[in-house]
């Protein structure tokens, strides 16, 4: 299956919008996710989602609830 330009971008804000409402349910924020502005240009493959940067205590709120989920 062959995606329009719209289609693609389309997919990858849904995406970045699902990876938000989740990592916000576990408390996590990344000030920076959104989609990759440089591929959603592309015509190949489906855009990039940029998960930014984010300081110490983001990475570790992170690491401490992917490490809980890990262990259910």
């Amino acid at each position: 299956m062959v995606l329009t330009p719209k289609e693609r971008m389309r997919a990858a804000e849904e995406a970045v919008r699902q990876l938000r409402e989740s990592l916000e349910g576990v408390g996590v924020t990344f000030p920076s996710l959104d989609v990759d502005g440089v591929s959603a240009a592309g015509t190949y493959g489906l855009p990039l989602v940029d998960l930014g940067r984010c300081n110490l205590d983001t990475a570790l709120r992170l690491a401490a609830v992917l490490h809980e989920r890990a262990g259910a």
